[in-house]
């Protein structure tokens, strides 16, 4: 018996990514994510697993975004006793987003009247647990399970997971999960690998009705941005995640201050988190691009330039606010569902001189989404504000992939895949996606039910 049981990050869910692989002996789980962007889904990271975490003998993570690592403390708490394997940037992030995470999740619980779903104990058990691997490296779980890690170009240290499970026999069947593919060819992270030959594909969908405009013309979109919002004398904020974005925002407002193409002007990164996770990446850097390397090699900080200004107290922020003149303001959270953010978009958004630049994914129900979507009135801190700032979307700085990037990484494994495991994407992307699988590559493609038992191998 070989199977896989979907629970989270399926049935038109973005987030809560959660895969448990079962072999006659063996049972590893790839991710443990959290739910996020409704009450409901947020209600359901309180749920007990729909597997016993005490049996799971490792879990695997793709990489250290909330979605995909959020429940990790929690399946510690309800007895998970096995290995967390990731590579090290992969799990020094984690390590940091889950223990940020918690105050805020001490605080929902409390305002709704439940008990938080994990506790920095947990995150610390959890991290004792922590075995770190390095790209292409061959990791043995069991008798019966092994793996590699290949780079997803998603963020640092992403990956891409080609699982070889096996039923007591010599024969292996090979499940290969994407993760989160990134948006290549992307600065600092290296390029997406491309994977050969898998009997089975998990792979993400968030992307999967849209292509974004060319990586190589998005510096110059941020440019057009910049330069329109210091012409009409205004503030430019941006909801940024703190792990890649935030650093691919750095890396390019690098670029373009110290090459004269924008006007030097106060720039905030206005986030305790995104500092100390652009710290962890310099800690890194044998995970950078050989350009990169190359930059820091010749003397160059990729991530520090004349203008910018960290803001980690909580009175550096409010400073911002007295600052007169131009000014760009980088801020989380990236979906405007809390941290610093809110705050300034609750004084800057009734300015018309002012623009928010969305540059991430925005999941239904949160704030950047309404934002994203034209509402011209929205609820902040407890205030109807209205939106008369500009709002613009720069789809190049996704960090995921588009319809057509998946499309290419799927296709050379066609001819070998029995089935394609379409997850982590809203409805309509899904189902666009699946629609396109069909029809360009001729690949059996469904999107799973949540708690779904799929046999890859039959008893």
């Amino acid at each position: 018996m070989i199977k896989i049981k979907f629970c989270g990050g399926v049935a038109g869910s973005v987030t809560g990514a959660c895969y448990l692989i079962e072999t006659k002996s063996t049972k590893v789980i790839v991710d443990c994510g959290m739910f996020q962007g409704s009450k409901f889904s947020e209600f359901s990271n309180s749920d007990p697993f729909a597997f016993n975490p005490s049996e799971v003998e490792a879990m695997i993570l793709t990489h250290a975004h909330i979605d995909h690592c959020g429940r990790v403390p929690k399946l510690v708490r309800d007895g998970f006793k096995g290995k967390i394997y990731g590579t090290s940037p992969t799990l020094d992030f984690a390590h940091t987003l889950l223990n940020d995470s918690e105050h805020v999740i001490k605080e929902e619980a409390r305002r709704e009247g439940l008990q938080p779903f994990y506790t920095i104990k947990d995150v610390e058990k959890a991290f004792e647990m922590a075995a770190p691997k390095n790209y292409d490296e061959e990791v043995v779980v069991s008798s019966d399970v092994r793996f590699f890690l290949r780079n997803a170009g998603h963020i640092l240290g992403s990956s891409i997971i080609e699982l070889f499970v096996k039923n007591g026999s010599d024969k292996e069947i090979k499940i290969v999960f994407s993760g989160d593919l990134g948006n290549y060819p992307a600065p600092v992270i290296g390029e997406t690998r491309f994977i050969d030959d898998a009997d089975y594909i998990l792979i993400e969908s968030a992307y999967g009705d849209r292509f974004h405009e060319d990586n190589k013309k998005r510096k110059d979109l941020l440019e057009d941005v910049i330069e329109e919002t210091v012409n009409k004398g205004g503030t430019l904020m941006i909801p940024a995640f703190a792990t890649e974005r935030t650093q691919e925002l750095l890396y390019e407002m690098n670029e373009l201050v110290e090459h004269g193409r924008i006007a030097r002007m106060p720039i905030f990164l206005d986030s305790p988190l995104a500092i100390k996770i652009t710290d962890i990446y310099k800690r890194h850097e044998d995970y950078f691009d050989k350009k990169t390397q190359h930059l820091i090699a010749s003397g160059d900080d990729v991530f520090n330039f004349p203008g910018l200004k960290f803001t980690p107290s909580v009175e550096e922020s409010k400073a911002i606010g007295r600052h007169e003149g131009p000014k760009i303001i980088i801020a989380g959270s990236g979906m405007s569902n809390g941290g610093r953010i809110i705050y300034h978009e609750a004084k800057y958004l009734s300015d018309p001189r002012n623009t928010l630049l969305i540059i991430g994914f925005q999941v239904k129900g949160s704030l950047g989404r309404k934002l994203l979507d034209g509402e011209k009135e929205v609820r902040i801190l407890g205030q109807n504000i209205q939106v008369k700032a500009k709002v613009v979307h720069i789809g190049g700085y996704s960090a995921h992939a588009d319809q057509k990037q998946i499309i290419e990484w799927l296709s050379p494994m066609r001819h070998t895949a029995k089935k394609v495991f379409v997850v982590q994407g809203e409805h309509t992307a899904a189902e666009a996606l699946i629609q396109r699988i069909k029809d360009e590559l001729a690949m059996d493609a469904q999107m799973p039910d949540m708690n779904q038992e799929v046999f890859l191998e039959e008893k």
